[in-house]
C-alpha cells in the first residue's frame, strides 16, 4: 500500500470491486443470457475494474477471479485451467525467458551499442529506430507476440546501456518510454500489414461474407497512409506524453563505438543466441508455409539455450516476475474465452449496435467504431474480439448505410490499434509489461491515449483515404 494513503481509503479500495460484482450478480439476468454468463460477467468486469482503481495487482485479480468462478461453479474447472495451456499464453512466457539469454549474453548490449551508434544522438531517434524495425519486419511475422519476443531483447539493452533501472526512479522513464514505444510499434504495424498478427486473416475471412474482398496488396494500399501517419507521429506524440527524463545524449554514438571496441569479437555464448533466435526468427517467418507451431518453435529455442547452458535452470528460477505474468494471463484470457463462448460478448456488441439504427450513415460509422474500440477493455485477446464483435458490428454498419468496405477496413485496423487499450488488450503486451518499468496507472493512461491518438488519426486520415482507394 502506498504511504501516502489513507487506510480508510485503501480500504474502501479493496472492497469496490467485490461491490461491483455482488451488484452485478445479483442484478436480474438480462433477456437473451443465461445466469452462467451473467455472473461470469460481474466476476470478470470486478476483476478488471480492481485493476484499473489499483485495488489490487493484475495477478492477485486473476487468481481471485478465477477462484470465485471455479468454486461458484459458474465455469467449468477445465476450461478455467485450460488458459495455462493455451498456445499464446506458452509463447509469451517463453519468449520472455528466451529474451533473457540476448541479454546475459551481451548480444543484447552489442546489438543496442550498434542501434545507438546509428540512432544514438537523442532518446527520440532510439523510439523511432524501434517503430522503423518493427514496420520493416512485420510482415514475415504471423504473430506480433513473436515479433515482441524480437523487440524486447534489444529495447532492455538499450534501456539498461542508457543506466535506466525500474528500480532507479531517476532514470526509469527512460526504459519506461522505450518499453512503451514497443507496445505502440507492435500495435500500428499489426495494422499496416495483413500478415502482421493472427487476428488480421480471421478478420478478412469475416469481411468476406460481407462481400469485401481484401489481399495482401490492397490491405497495404489502404492502411499505408494511416498507418504510416501514426508511425510518424506516435513517437513524438509518446515523447510528450511521458517525457524521458534524458533527451539530447550528443556523445552516446561515440561512446557506442569505444564500447563496441572493448567488446571485441563475439562470444562462445553470443554466437550461440545469436544463431538460435536467427533461427526462431526465420522459423517464425516461415511458420505458416511450413506449418510450425510458433510455441514450438520457442520451446526449441529455450531448450537449445538450456542444452548449451547459456541460460541455466538458476536463471529461470530468478525470473519470478515470469510466473507470475504466466498466472494472470492464463486465467485472464481463459475467463475471456468463456465470456466470448458463453455468448455475452455478442450480445453486449448487438445490443449496442442496433441502438444506431435511426443514425445517419456518418454519425453512425464514428459511433460504432468507438464502441468497437472501447469494448476491448472487456477484452484480453484481439482474435477473441474479432472473433466476438467484428462481423456484428459490420453488418449493422452496412444496414445503416456505411459503404462495406470503409465499415470493414475501419474495423480491421482497429482490431490492431486497440491492442495497447489495456496492459492485458494483447499478449504481446506481456512481455513490455512484465519488464517493471511502467506502473499501472502508467500503463493505463497512456494505453488510453495512445488509442484515442490513433483512432484520432484513422478517423481523420483513414477515413477519406479509405473512400478513395478502398471502393
Amino acid at each position: 500500500m502506498n504511504a501516502t494513503t489513507p487506510a480508510w481509503r485503501q480500504t474502501l479500495k479493496s472492497l469496490a470491486p467485490f461491490a461491483l460484482a455482488l451488484g452485478i450478480w445479483f442484478a436480474p439476468v438480462p433477456e437473451g443470457l443465461t445466469r452462467e454468463a451473467w455472473h461470469l460477467f460481474a466476476i470478470f468486469a470486478a476483476a478488471i475494474f480492481a485493476v484499473i482503481v489499483n485495488a489490487f495487482p493484475l495477478l492477485t485479480s486473476a487468481l481471485l477471479a478465477g477462484a470465485a468462478v471455479v468454486l461458484t461453479e459458474t465455469v467449468d474447472p477445465a476450461k478455467v485451467f485450460g488458459g495455462f495451456a493455451n498456445a499464446s499464453v506458452l509463447l509469451v512466457v517463453i519468449a520472455f525467458l528466451v529474451a533473457q539469454a540476448v541479454v546475459k549474453c551481451g548480444l543484447g548490449r552489442r546489438i543496442s551499442l550498434h542501434v545507438v551508434r546509428v540512432f544514438g544522438k537523442s532518446t527520440l531517434g532510439l523510439a523511432y529506430s524501434i517503430f522503423i524495425t518493427d514496420a520493416l519486419i512485420a510482415p514475415g511475422f504471423p504473430s506480433n507476440t513473436a515479433r515482441g519476443g524480437v523487440l524486447y531483447p534489444i529495447i532492455l539493452s538499450l534501456a539498461q546501456g542508457s543506466g535506466s533501472l525500474p528500480a532507479d526512479e531517476a532514470r526509469r522513464r527512460l526504459g519506461g518510454y522505450l518499453m512503451f514505444c514497443g507496445m505502440a510499434s507492435l500495435s500500428v504495424s499489426s495494422a499496416l500489414w495483413l500478415t502482421a498478427t493472427s487476428a488480421n486473416p480471421i478478420g478478412v475471412s469475416l469481411v468476406t461474407e460481407q462481400g469485401l474482398k481484401v489481399s495482401f496488396g490492397s490491405w497495404l494500399m489502404v492502411a499505408s497512409v494511416p498507418a504510416l501517419a501514426t508511425i510518424g507521429l506516435l513517437p513524438l506524440v509518446l515523447y510528450r506524453l511521458f517525457p524521458p527524463g534524458v533527451t539530447a545524449t550528443p556523445d552516446a554514438p561515440q561512446a557506442a563505438r569505444d564500447a563496441l571496441q572493448e567488446m571485441g569479437s563475439l562470444s562462445r555464448d553470443e554466437r550461440i543466441t545469436a544463431v538460435v533466435f536467427g533461427l526462431m526468427v526465420i522459423a517464425w517467418i516461415f511458420a505458416g508455409p511450413l506449418k510450425l507451431s510458433l510455441t514450438g518453435v520457442a520451446i526449441a529455442g529455450l531448450g537449445t539455450l538450456l542444452a548449451t547452458r547459456v541460460l541455466t535452470l538458476e536463471d529461470i528460477y530468478l525470473q519470478g516476475s515470469t510466473l507470475a505474468t504466466f498466472l494472470w494471463l492464463a486465467v485472464l484470457f481463459a475467463l475471456s474465452g468463456q465470456l466470448n463462448e458463453m455468448g455475452f460478448m455478442s450480445y453486449v456488441g448487438e445490443r449496442l449496435a442496433l441502438m444506431l439504427g435511426d443514425l445517419s450513415w456518418p454519425v453512425a460509422y464514428v459511433v460504432l467504431l468507438l464502441l468497437y474500440v472501447s469494448m476491448h477493455y472487456m477484452f484480453v485477446s484481439q482474435s477473441a474480439q474479432v472473433l466476438a464483435l467484428l462481423g456484428v458490428f459490420l453488418d449493422v454498419g452496412v444496414q445503416a448505410g456505411v459503404p462495406v468496405h470503409l465499415m470493414g477496413f475501419a474495423l480491421l485496423f482497429a482490431s490492431s490499434y486497440f491492442s495497447t487499450l489495456t496492459p492485458q488488450g494483447g499478449s504481446q503486451n506481456v512481455i513490455f509489461v512484465a519488464s517493471d518499468y511502467l506502473t499501472q496507472g502508467e500503463l493505463y493512461r497512456l494505453g488510453l491515449l495512445t488509442t484515442v491518438f490513433c483512432t484520432v488519426v484513422f478517423l481523420v486520415i483513414g477515413t477519406p483515404w479509405i473512400l478513395w482507394v478502398g471502393g
